[in-house]
C-alpha cells in the first residue's frame, strides 16, 4: 500500500485506491497518517473531528470510522484478513495508531529528500543541492490535504508542510541561481512573484534572475511592482535587504555577477546546444 499527504489524500493498493468516501472517516485517516507509526489518542480524534462541538456520540463515531478505515485497508482484492487490518491500523489504551511501512507515504520521502540536501548543502554541492530539492518539491500534488477537512490538529501540521514546502522551493532556487541558472529560472520566478505578489524574496530571486539575464530594467519594474504593492496594500516599505538589491541593480554592482562551477558549465553549455 501506498500513502499520500502532499496533496490530495491518497490510499493506493497498487493501481487500485481504498480511499474511504465519508468525509470525516477521511480526515480521521489523514490525522492517523500525519502521525503515522505514533498512538494518537481518542480525544485528539475527536477535538480534530469535531472541535469544541462535539456531540454526545463522538467516541462511538470515531471507533465507527476507524472501522470503516479497516474496511478500506482490507479492499476488496487485497487478502488481508480482519486481522491482519488490525494489524496496521492497532488499538491502543484510549488511541489508535496507523503503521505504515517505511518509504510507504510521500512524508517518508519528503525527509529523506531533505536529509540528503543537508548533506549537499553542508558540502556547499549547490548541483546536488538543487537535485534533492527539486525531488522533494515534486512529492507535493498540490496543496497539502487539500480535500480533507482541517481541524486544529491537521491544520497545525499542514500549516507546517506548506511552510517547508516554500522553504525548500526558495533553497532551491538559491542553488540553482548560484550555479547560474538564471535563464532557466524566469518563467518559474514570474509565476511566483504573480501568485505571491509581497513575498520579498521571491521578488529579489526574480530581480536576480532577470538583471543576470540582460533585463535590467525590467528587474527595476519587478521592484516598483513589489514597492506599491507593500506599501499600498500593507503600509509598509520595502526591507533594508531589498532596498539594497535595488541599488545594486541601479549600479550594476559586480556583486550581482555569479560564475558557475565548471561542471555546471558544462551542464549550461550541452543544454544550449541542444
Amino acid at each position: 500500500m501506498k500513502f499520500g499527504v502532499l496533496g490530495p489524500l491518497s490510499l493506493m493498493d497498487g493501481s487500485d485506491s481504498l480511499l474511504p468516501s465519508a468525509p470525516k472517516t477521511r480526515q480521521l485517516l489523514a490525522l492517523l497518517l500525519l502521525n503515522a507509526n505514533s498512538p494518537v489518542a481518542l480525544d485528539t480524534c475527536v477535538q480534530e473531528l469535531w472541535g469544541a462541538d462535539a456531540p454526545r456520540s463522538a467516541v462511538q463515531s470515531v471507533h465507527t470510522r476507524v472501522f470503516q478505515i479497516r474496511q478500506a485497508l482490507a479492499g476488496p482484492a487485497s487478502g488481508r484478513t480482519a486481522e491482519e487490518v488490525k494489524q496496521i491500523l492497532e488499538t491502543h489504551h484510549q488511541g489508535y495508531s496507523l503503521r505504515v511501512e517505511h518509504g510507504a507515504l510521500d512524508l517518508h520521502s519528503l525527509e529523506q529528500y531533505l536529509a540528503d540536501f543537508r548533506q549537499a548543502q553542508s558540502r556547499k554541492d549547490d548541483l546536488l543541492a538543487s537535485v534533492t530539492l527539486r525531488s522533494a518539491l515534486d512529492l507535493w500534488r498540490g496543496h497539502t490535504l487539500l480535500d480533507v477537512q482541517h481541524g486544529t490538529h491537521i491544520q497545525a501540521i499542514v500549516t507546517g508542510l506548506e511552510y517547508l514546502h516554500m522553504t525548500a522551493l526558495e533553497q532551491c532556487i538559491d542553488a540553482e541561481l548560484r550555479l547560474g541558472m538564471h535563464h532557466q529560472l524566469l518563467s518559474e520566478l514570474s509565476t511566483l512573484v504573480s501568485r505571491h505578489p509581497v513575498h520579498e524574496n521571491l521578488h529579489a530571486q526574480y530581480m536576480i534572475a532577470l538583471y543576470r539575464s540582460g533585463r535590467t530594467a525590467q528587474s527595476l519594474e519587478a521592484y516598483h511592482r513589489l514597492h506599491e504593492k507593500l506599501t499600498d496594500e500593507l503600509g509598509i516599505a520595502p526591507s533594508q535587504r531589498i532596498r539594497q538589491l535595488h541599488m545594486a541593480v541601479l549600479t550594476e554592482s559586480t556583486e550581482l555577477d555569479v560564475t558557475p562551477p565548471e561542471r555546471m558549465k558544462l551542464s549550461l553549455d550541452l543544454m544550449a546546444s541542444r
